[in-house]
């Protein structure tokens, strides 16, 4: 079988064929799926082994002292033959895995041949293709969980344990200082407990990261960026517990765990950083100074991690086996999410070029894991095309006035939010209704005034008198009847969506190319609302590039609602999302070029990051388990000094040189419905343009689409095609 090895005396790293280990009583043999390596530990291991003899020795004074006590006892010659041997033998590399139990040893009977497990320890869980793993530091893997984020389970201890040190309680805040594998997954653990976490790191995209993740801010710790943060969140009392998950020689982590705690506050060591306590700031506020040894009690406990014999939990509560447990369990209940910190997958063989690659900086990583031979490559990034389409443009008929309208379709949202706009509208005249029942057709024609009813839609489609027809059925619907109208030569108002799959909306552009005719308008409103026109233009033009958060307080759907038909007729936000995918891109004036999408388990929640070409970014929350009395739709825009925030089509403001904000609450919130169709009427009577441009209309819909991708690959899509 193959290993990673490195020798300490030349720094030689290797990818060893070794011989496979036994299987012996009281352990498992475990193929390696997946395993990690330590960016913080494993590199300082590599990188010390570069350095010369005098330099080893001032990287470690500890080892030092060892070899000036031998040469006191044994003398110089026989102290040197044992280092040098030492030295220049070969060493293993490598602490936490996941991987497959290949053989049980006598005395086991929790796991099986075929199982997966997590293993730790830095002699049992090697980079290697086959790892001997005694009971105590293996767990099995919860149902569900991939391999490769199990593999995260030995530094995914080590920081619950430090966590565990730090007697963190509900409503307390936390400094973490080093933003590397380890301080990412404590600023997690963290805010999983209700704790308020400010992060600490040299290196800004770190920083970002911590703050997707959880962390309420986090900056330089050279700037005031962290004092300012935790003033405010502490009222200026300092933080309850400091984490140094930092590395290298500098004192600056103490220094600041001293300036920013509170009296009497806790700091608690996971990393292996410079600890020059100044004596005076840490006796002034008796700072209660704490070790974490790395994944929890047993660790270097010979009888715990290679005996077998477990510590009582009603003395030991957590142990390094029960924290490993814990940890896989977090991540499979969704609590943890190690996926953002994986930078790069090598596989094996590649394994001493990926080592130099991170050593001598080509290879800037926080998590990089091994897939060992037997493992699938990760599927591609998944894909949506934006379909581009040649169209021979077909001349184009100016409608006579009256426009003539015809609707397939008068349901709830045709009858309260578009015909009675367009039954009042000067110059408009509403020629047929079809629908599939002649009574709902009847009471249509009723209300609003069609000239006719009928459930017909090819006489609809060949009368030559109609100028445009409005598509407001079921959305399994649409796609197919907006072909149908186009290839009819009509201009088509399409409700959203304008389709649920590729292929509809390939469908869709075909019919646009046969024709010639792209007249077409998807029900994106909320670009036409009064307010957010007049926020946009307050907010005036940018040079940089913004961040916009939407939040969809969407609510529950009532028992029944046909918008639940997930099988026909799509997933929620596959209905509707194209409304703020469409609203986010118009106030960003451009088209997304990727979408990542997550989403918990067991709601329709949903968190969708849009990434736009000049690396502007929108995160839209969809969320359906709020409150019912918070607003349904807010926003904020933030770019060049300047903030645009909209409160649900009754109140917005612009915070920047000067400050604005609407002057006085609406009547009624008006989402742009009338100036949507407005403009659509306008289009169809003059010939001219149509409200929204084509390639706007397919690119929003490819991101709809690219969110269920995205959920099913757990991976950012990529739009193709966009621009």
């Amino acid at each position: 079988m193959k290993q990673v090895v490195q020798n300490y005396r030349s720094g030689e790293l290797a990818l060893l064929d070794v011989p496979v280990p036994g299987c012996k009583p009281g352990g498992v043999l475990v193929r390696s799926a997946y395993s990690l390596i330590s960016t913080g530990t494993e590199l300082m291991k590599v990188s010390e082994a570069g350095m010369s003899m005098v330099g080893k020795a001032r990287s470690r004074p500890d080892q030092v002292a060892k070899v000036v006590q031998s040469v006191a006892v044994n003398g110089v010659p026989a102290t040197y033959r044992k280092v040098m041997g030492k030295l220049d033998s070969y060493t293993p590399l490598g602490y936490s895995l996941c991987g497959v139990v290949e053989q049980v040893g006598a005395g086991i009977d929790d796991v099986k041949a075929g199982d997966l497990v997590a293993c730790a320890g830095n002699e049992h869980a090697l980079h290697a293709e086959l790892n001997w793993v005694p009971k105590n530091l293996y767990v099995p893997v919860p149902d569900g969980l991939a391999p490769r984020h199990a593999a995260f389970g030995t530094v995914g201890s080590i920081a619950l344990q430090g966590v565990r040190q730090g007697e963190s309680r509900l409503g307390e805040v936390a400094l973490v200082v080093g933003l590397g594998l380890i301080g990412q997954l404590v600023v997690q653990l963290l805010a999983a407990s209700g704790v308020r976490v400010v992060g600490a790191d040299p290196d800004p995209a770190r920083c970002e990261l911590a703050e997707r993740l959880g962390a309420a801010a986090c900056g330089d710790p050279a700037s005031a960026t962290v004092e300012n943060a935790v003033a405010e969140l502490t009222d200026g009392h300092g933080v309850d517990q400091v984490y140094l998950a930092a590395g290298g020689g500098s004192n600056q982590p103490v220094e600041l765990a001293a300036r920013l705690s509170r009296d009497r506050g806790r700091v608690v060591d996971i990393g292996k950083c410079r600890l020059d306590l100044p004596w005076n700031a840490y006796y002034e506020k008796e700072l209660d100074v704490r070790f974490s040894r790395s994944y929890g009690p047993g660790r270097y406990d010979p009888e715990y991690e290679l005996q077998g014999r477990d510590y009582p939990i009603g003395y030991v509560r957590w142990t390094e086996r029960r924290n490993l447990a814990c940890f896989l369990d977090l991540m499979a209940r969704g609590s943890v999410d190690v996926e953002p910190l994986v930078s790069h997958v090598a596989d094996f063989d590649d394994a001493v070029e990926t080592y130099r690659s991170l050593k001598d900086g080509e290879l800037k990583a926080v998590a990089v894991l091994f897939r060992y031979p037997g493992q699938e490559a990760e599927a591609q990034a998944p894909v949506v095309a934006v379909p581009s389409v040649d169209v021979k443009r077909s001349p184009v008929r100016a409608a006579r006035t009256p426009v003539r309208l015809a609707f397939v379709g008068a349901g709830n949202y045709a009858s309260s939010m578009l015909l009675p706009h367009l039954a009042r509208r000067d110059g408009v005249e509403l020629s047929t209704v079809v629908t599939t029942t002649a009574l709902s057709g009847a009471n249509a024609q009723r209300k609003f005034g069609f000239t006719a009813a009928t459930t017909d839609l090819d006489a609809v489609l060949g009368d030559e008198s109609v100028d445009a027809v409005f598509v407001v059925t079921r959305h399994s619907s649409h796609a197919e009847l907006t072909r149908k109208a186009l290839l009819a030569g009509k201009a088509v108002f399409v409700e959203k969506p304008l389709a649920l799959t590729e292929d509809e909306l390939a469908g869709v552009l075909a019919a646009v190319e046969e024709s010639g005719n792209d007249r077409l308008q998807v029900g994106f409103n909320r670009r036409f609302a009064p307010l957010l026109q007049e926020a946009r233009k307050r907010f005036g033009t940018r040079s940089g590039p913004a961040s916009l958060r939407y939040l969809v307080n969407a609510g529950r759907l009532d028992h029944g609602s046909w918008y639940l038909q997930q099988g026909t007729e799509g997933s929620r936000f596959a209905g509707e999302g194209g409304h703020f995918i469409d609203t986010a891109s118009w106030l960003l004036e451009a088209d997304p070029v990727s979408v990542y999408a997550v989403a918990p388990s067991g709601n329709e929640d949903l968190q969708v990051v849009l990434c736009y070409p000049d690396g502007s970014t929108a995160t839209i929350s969809y969320v359906t388990t709020g409150s019912s009395g918070f607003p349904k739709e807010t926003l904020d825009l933030i770019a060049d000094g300047k903030v645009l925030r909209f409160d649900d089509f009754v109140r917005a403001s612009v915070y920047g040189r000067k400050r604005w904000v609407s002057s006085r609450l609406p009547k009624a919130r008006d989402k742009g419905q009338n100036a949507e169709l407005a403009a659509f009427v306008k289009a169809v009577r003059t010939g001219g343009p149509m409200p929204v441009p084509l390639r706007s209309l397919v690119t929003t819909t490819a991101a709809t689409l690219a969110v269920q991708a995205g959920l099913a690959g757990g991976v950012p899509v990529t739009l193709t095609g966009s621009r």
